[in-house]
């Protein structure tokens, strides 16, 4: 579990951050868990975007994604939200919380 100081810094990286996942009509599919579940462990810091005719609302699509693939919700606004979860890859540069 990330604490409100550790969450505020993740928010602040997140702003820069370009959606790498979208989420279609056909709302969250075992393809685009997979998806995130990739960005993740190369980038450790993911945000996913939804349609806006997504059937799904965005913090839904969080809760099933952290429920899934065990990460941490960082933040849901509007229709994107950014979830995080430490990697084990070797050769990245690891986010460092506090």
């Amino acid at each position: 579990m990330i604490t409100t100081k550790q969450r505020s810094k993740l928010r602040a990286m997140a702003n820069s951050l370009r959606p790498c996942v979208t989420v279609g009509k056909g709302a969250l599919t075992q393809s685009v868990v997979k998806e995130i579940e990739t960005a993740l462990y190369h980038r450790e810091l993911v945000k996913v975007a939804a349609l806006k005719s997504c059937e799904t609302s965005a913090r839904e699509m969080c809760d099933e994604v952290c429920r899934y693939l065990n990460c941490q919700p960082v933040s849901c606004v509007g229709n994107r939200f950014v979830v995080y979860k430490f990697s084990d890859k070797e050769g990245i540069e690891h986010i460092v919380l506090d």
